[in-house]
């Protein structure tokens, strides 16, 4: 198992409700110590933590978090006000109902439309596993990839359940060329992450393998 490559998939994650702007600071002082992928904090601390990092660790951010059901015109003021603020990367939540409405097409405009205005920016689509059946995750897969987003991601962390090795390699087997996978929610050690990178995962959404690493003095 080599560390530093797992920390180099980690989004150094805090999107708790009662995240302040100091324990903000720390974990971005970690992710750029500990040469994570990006830190992923709330839309609040973007422009805070971008004055503050530079450009010493890209930032991402969520939108329509946790439960998806804003508009698709709340959605793209969301993601252009938080690449106004200096992210990098967006994490945007589908309209879960939407989908198990039947109406898949409504879910492509909407992702679409993020993706417009991401404007070149990253794009990871959170469908929420746990919520779904595997029809709906396939269906998904391929959402995904006529949307052109850059990231399939498995869970928000503020459901039911997170993410599973299974639903990594589900991904794997259906979305399309240049559509990668972000495994988050529920990864609380360094074999966890481990499996779900075995599983086909690029990036991994936590807040547990700096806090690991931390406490072994690595």
């Amino acid at each position: 198992m080599d560390i530093e490559k797992i920390l180099a998939k980690v989004d150094h994650t805090l999107l708790l409700q009662t995240a302040t702007w100091d324990e903000i600071r720390v974990i971005c002082d970690d992710a750029v110590h500990y040469h994570t992928a990006s830190v992923c904090i709330p839309p609040c601390y973007v422009r805070a933590a971008r004055e503050y990092l530079g450009d010493r660790m890209r930032i991402c951010t969520v939108i329509g978090f946790p439960n998806g059901n804003t508009t698709t015109a709340v959605k793209v003021f969301e993601t252009e006000d938080a690449l106004r603020n200096g992210a990098d990367e967006i994490d945007m939540v589908i309209n879960i109902g939407m989908l198990k409405a039947g109406d898949d097409a409504g879910v492509l405009d909407e992702v679409r439309a993020v993706r417009q205005a991401c404007k070149g920016r990253i794009l990871k689509v959170i469908i929420e596993t746990c919520l779904l059946s595997e029809a709906e995750k396939i269906r998904m897969c391929g959402i995904v990839t006529e949307a052109k987003a850059d990231f399939i991601k498995t869970s928000t962390g503020f459901s039911t359940a997170g993410a599973t090795p299974e639903d990594v390699a589900l991904f794997k087997a259906h979305v399309g060329p240049g559509v990668r996978i972000k495994a988050a929610g529920g990864i609380s050690s360094l074999e966890d992450a481990q499996a779900m990178i075995d599983a086909g995962a690029d990036r991994l959404g936590t807040s547990r393998i700096v806090k690991i690493v931390k406490k072994q003095g690595q």
